[in-house]
């Protein structure tokens, strides 16, 4: 690949968020989307013909033997994630993989030493931390407004959307969890990303399943399989700590009793010099000034490209320019093990230390 030549791109999954990352790299003119699979043949065809994507292929192991393929994005069910991002890094092919990394820690690490071997980029997909609001205040922290952040409070909680109940995103061995790992991993990447990306050390944690087991709570994402069933949770909550003494308070549900009126995510930084919120689609920066609490509101850009185009470029850009990208293969094995963490806790009711070894 020259540093004139298009990167060609190969989407292994052609469902709902393999094809928004067609749609996002499609508006990119130095990348090609020219190959496409599915384990439903007919959704690969349909998404080569909408978007004249050149190539079908019957298999993920085919498409990876495309030679002229410089990247994939792998937009698969969660226990696929493993396998198929190991393959594709063996094969010789950057990878973009999507959230979460992996259905438990194990397996992330084997991503993790296959990346290591490889050479090649492997970037997540967390569009969040692309989002401008989000980047505004990253800025601000970077540039020390907020002090020391010592304490942040983040969740994303909906009332009643629980997503394809009785298929995959409710089965414990194939997700992996239910919104903890669904919404969750999204906040905790994002929050450990402002906070700077300190070490998680320890989580205390307890999930619920008070909803999905009665079939109560169903959502509008995805299509039911009523004779399929549901053994994950549909509520979490968890306090992690990190190694710098900082502390992260995590909670986030599909279904729940409660009034939370915007029924999405939030985060709430507390520095020493500072503070900052995002919640509903507004970020504000909070301190003290002459005796007197101080807010300052920030706004997007009416012209702003989202945050999938940026991170889609960014994925580019780490590929010609050999770079490791924002959200490495680390941040990922980070969110695994504190995800998993999570459910171990709930499980034992005990504190729970990280294992950061490769072993």
């Amino acid at each position: 690949m020259s540093a004139n030549d298009k990167i060609q791109i190969g989407v292994i999954g052609a469902g709902n968020i393999g094809n928004v990352h067609i749609q996002e790299f499609l508006q990119i003119a130095d990348a090609a989307v020219t190959a496409v699979t599915d384990v439903y043949q007919p959704m690969a065809i349909a998404r080569a013909k909408e978007y004249n994507i050149p190539n079908v292929y019957a298999t993920y192991q085919e498409l990876l033997q495309d030679p002229s393929l410089d990247a994939v994005i792998v937009a698969v069910p969660n226990d696929a994630h493993a396998p198929i991002a190991i393959e594709a890094l063996q094969a010789g092919k950057h990878v973009l993989l999507e959230k979460p990394m992996a259905v438990n820690a194990a397996s992330a690490k084997e991503i993790v030493k296959a990346h290591l071997k490889s050479g090649k980029v492997l970037m997540m997909s967390h569009q969040m931390r692309w989002e401008s609001l989000n980047m505004q205040v990253k800025e601000q922290i970077d540039k020390g407004a907020l002090g020391s952040i010592y304490n942040v409070k983040t969740g994303w909680l909906r009332r009643k959307g629980i997503p394809g109940w009785g298929t995959w995103f409710t089965q414990m061995h194939k997700s992996g969890g239910g919104p903890l790992i669904d919404i969750g991993v999204h906040m905790l990447d994002l929050s450990l990303h402002l906070m700077g990306s300190p070490k998680p050390v320890s989580v205390f944690g307890t999930t619920y399943a008070e909803f999905g087991p009665k079939k109560r709570g169903i959502g509008t994402w995805g299509k039911p399989d009523w004779n399929g069933f549901y053994d994950v949770e549909d509520l979490a909550t968890a306090l992690i700590k990190l190694d710098n003494g900082s502390t992260l308070s995590l909670d986030v549900s599909w279904a729940a009793n409660t009034d939370f009126i915007d029924n999405g995510p939030y985060i709430y930084l507390m520095g020493s010099e500072g503070g900052a919120s995002l919640r509903a689609g507004r970020g504000t920066l909070h301190t003290e000034l002459f005796d007197r609490t101080a807010d300052v509101e920030l706004m997007v850009d009416s012209n702003d490209e989202g945050p999938r185009q940026r991170m889609s470029r960014h994925f580019l850009d780490c590929i010609r320019d050999h770079r490791e990208p924002l959200t490495s293969a680390m941040s990922g094995l980070t969110n695994s093990l504190v995800l998993e963490a999570i459910y171990e806790s709930s499980r034992t009711g005990q504190l729970v230390t990280l294992d950061w070894s490769l072993d």
